[in-house]
């Protein structure tokens, strides 16, 4: 319930409705009219440029249309009890008592589901997809938790959401790994030397997969070659039970695996290929050298081009390469050409801040697949750098070359490490501050919107009071406060901010908003230590109005956090 579109609806079918008695030639075009709240220092529910945007539309005098416009929603609209021009071209609106409780009881009724808005789409979302050749790191974190609270915030609006892990286990990080692998269990099995040659995998978990694969086999492990495939099968095993964990740790569990080696020997590739050939995507050409190589020094080769510059890519894109075998490219095109054929309605990757220039071909792709059916929207979430004690922070790397979650989670815990990876937009790098995260105050962001819950479930149990029991607003109940009134006002934003964040895909949003919600009402429970007035509980009672305002707080906290996944204690 998005009391926002709900009004704004109302004022515009009036308008329309009245358009001769108003003197207005133009009332198609609303675009850029808003129904918002108001800044907090005015005493109103609702703001709307309406009488702006149709003054200039209309070449008409803002201020006296904003009279007409005040005087027909005054007479028309009961929901509402006072309006107010404020400024060239606003007005401001308070509902009355009748449409609070309304509103409040609706949001009662829609309780865990109030936020949502419906819609019954299909997505496929991939995210992750690290190499499976060791645990995932730091910033692995950052778009895995992306890519699993956007998800949760899609499902809640009524989507079937699939959650896609890609596992790159086919080329050469996949030979060297093996290898890696094959010299640690001659190192441990013959005491032979572990040459770190600069392609191999140094971390220590390389040793643990081979303790796991020497404690399951008699194997003699006398050459690669001859268990060649036998490790690749168990390495790979191994690595991806650890990056499960890993993930499982953070609270993630994905619905599919794809392997790209299933996707190549398949003939995914040849399949997608043939199509973009028959829709006139591809030729046979010669592809001008990388940017810093010279031409003498460039091997002139014809190979199959995917012309991606006609979806606004800087070049046309190799799809073999000088040897004739299938670039990482043409794979991850079949991939897609995979993905495509199982007719989602939205396909969203989740990448990482080195995969930008990958975006335009990628997309391009899709579109040339499924012949402009299907669009691919990819999201970039860029570095994390971590800070303790004012200045850059550098974990252990036992994992060789890479701070991993397990690092980052022997730190803090799963919901501190959830919360604040959202806590800035997925495309600007992320300071993650562990003495901030630790902290028990304002600063901490998580820490105060849980506190937020654990205070008013404190204020319940002191009272005695059954939230779910009372959930019913009457007219006699309602003697709003300024300071519940804000908080009441924000509360009816949620559907909004819901809203936006599903449709911009930024999930971001959500804590964002919450701790703002509980900014309000800690700053509103300090007012009680000032002014006595202001205090909750007198006398072993308290008002109707703050068990109502409290009863939505929570509705919005637990409904936030659930899409979060975070943890909201009842006490702390």
């Amino acid at each position: 319930m998005n009391i926002f579109e709900i009004y704004l609806k109302k004022i515009l079918t009036l308008i329309k409705k009245n358009q001769k008695k108003l003197d207005l030639k133009e009332t198609n075009n609303f675009k850029g009219v808003s129904l918002e709240l108001p800044p907090s220092n005015i005493d109103s529910d609702l703001s709307s440029n309406i009488s702006m945007i149709l003054a200039k539309l209309n070449k008409k005098d803002p201020n006296k249309l904003s009279l007409n416009i005040m005087d027909l929603l005054k007479k028309n609209i009961t929901d509402f009890k006072k309006v107010e021009i404020a400024g060239p071209g606003f007005i401001n609106i308070n509902l009355s008592d009748k449409a609070l409780i309304s509103i409040i009881n609706k949001i009662f009724k829609e309780d865990k589901s109030f936020g949502s808005y419906k819609t019954k789409y299909s997505y496929n979302i991939e995210f992750v997809s690290a190499n499976p050749t060791g645990p995932m790191h730091v910033g692995h974190s950052r778009g895995a938790i992306y890519g699993d609270v956007l998800s949760n915030l899609l499902k809640f609006n009524g989507n079937k959401v699939i959650k896609e892990y890609y596992i790159n286990d086919y080329g050469n990080q996949i030979n060297n790994f093996v290898k890696s692998v094959f010299l640690r269990i001659r190192e441990i099995k013959y005491n032979e030397s572990f040459v770190n040659e600069k392609e191999l995998y140094p971390g220590d978990y390389i040793i643990e997969i081979a303790k796991k694969i020497l404690s399951k086999s008699k194997l003699k492990f006398n050459s690669l070659k001859d268990n060649y495939n036998f490790l690749t099968k168990e390495s790979l095993k191994y690595s991806m039970e650890m990056i499960k964990s890993d993930l499982k740790k953070l609270g993630i569990s994905h619905d599919s695996f794809i392997s790209e080696k299933s996707i190549v020997n398949s003939k995914t590739v040849i399949k997608a290929i043939n199509q973009l050939k028959r829709s006139n995507y591809v030729e046979e050409g010669f592809l001008e050298p990388p940017k810093g190589i010279k031409n003498e020094d460039w091997k002139k080769t014809k190979r199959l081009i995917f012309k991606s510059t006609l979806f606004g890519d800087d070049t046309n894109r190799a799809l073999q390469k000088n040897d004739g075998s299938w670039t990482y490219f043409a794979n991850d095109l079949a991939y897609h050409f995979n993905k495509v054929s199982r007719n989602y309605d939205r396909l969203i990757n989740i990448l990482g801040a080195d995969h930008t220039g990958y975006i335009k071909r990628i997309e391009g792709a899709v579109k040339a697949l499924s012949k402009n059916k299907q669009i691919l929207h990819c999201k970039v979430c860029q570095l994390v750098k971590l800070y303790k004690d004012g200045s850059p922070f550098k974990m252990s790397k036992r994992s060789g070359d890479f701070i991993s979650v397990n690092d980052l989670l022997n730190e803090v815990n799963k919901d501190s490490i959830r919360f604040m990876m959202l806590n800035r937009s997925n495309d600007v790098e992320l300071e993650f501050d562990f003495d901030k995260v630790l902290e028990k105050s304002k600063d901490n962001p998580v820490f105060y919107v849980q506190y937020c819950h654990a205070r008013i479930q404190s204020i319940f149990r002191t009272i005695d009071f059954k939230s779910k029991k009372n959930k019913q607003a009457k007219i006699g109940d309602i003697n709003f406060n300024k300071y519940e009134k804000e908080i009441l006002k924000k509360v009816f934003e949620w559907p909004k901010i819901i809203k936006i964040a599903s449709n911009k895909y930024e999930p971001h949003r959500i804590p964002f908003y919450l701790y703002e919600l509980a900014t309000l009402f800690h700053s509103y429970w300090s007012k009680g230590n000032e002014d006595d007035k202001f205090k909750f509980i007198k006398k072993g009672n308290i008002d109707k109005s703050k068990l109502l305002m409290m009863q939505l707080v929570l509705i919005v906290l637990q409904n936030g956090m659930k899409i979060l996944n975070v943890s909201l204690p009842n006490k702390m």
